[in-house]
């Protein structure tokens, strides 16, 4: 379970740039998208493994997370599942306080990022703490269960 809270991640990503000066992926071309990544995420969903990946985001759209819901499609081609939800509808919901993943029963990497979207220290934490992972697959059920499914979303 991976979970996203912030609108704006390293906007000096070369990726992001690309983007924001017009460039698009083009679905039927995907030679021109694929990317190391995406071969953990297939390789992972082709054994089993459930991989989601749940962003928690503003509306309107940031200029950042309406770049990430572009190339979304990719992930989805790997195999995961990606929902969205408004923050609007998450109104009730207690999150975390960091974004990061959730291994399994035990494990979780939180991210650490400054307000302006990058990396600080110690970038990514892994923790082995039963009792934190039990809070943030609560937290995170939770706000699935109200998210929108990626092929549905419409962003304003």
């Amino acid at each position: 379970m991976h979970l996203e809270m912030r609108d704006s991640y390293m906007r000096d990503d070369p990726e992001f740039i690309r983007w924001q000066e017009g460039h698009r992926y083009d679905p039927a071309d995907r030679e021109s998208w694929w990317r190391s990544w995406l071969d953990v995420v297939a390789e992972t969903t082709g054994r089993g493994v459930v991989m989601r990946r749940l962003r928690v985001v503003s509306e309107p759209l940031s200029d950042y997370v309406r770049y990430e819901y572009d190339g979304t499609f990719t992930n989805v081609a790997a195999g995961e599942d990606v929902r969205w939800l408004p923050r609007s509808r998450a109104r009730d919901l207690l999150l975390p306080a960091l974004d990061g993943w959730v291994m399994d029963e035990e494990t979780v990497i939180l991210h650490h990022f400054s307000g302006e979207g990058q990396w600080t220290g110690p970038r990514m934490e892994v923790l082995h703490e039963p009792a934190l992972a039990a809070q943030y697959v609560t937290a995170y059920e939770a706000a699935w269960e109200r998210a929108i499914p990626h092929a549905e979303y419409r962003p304003s």
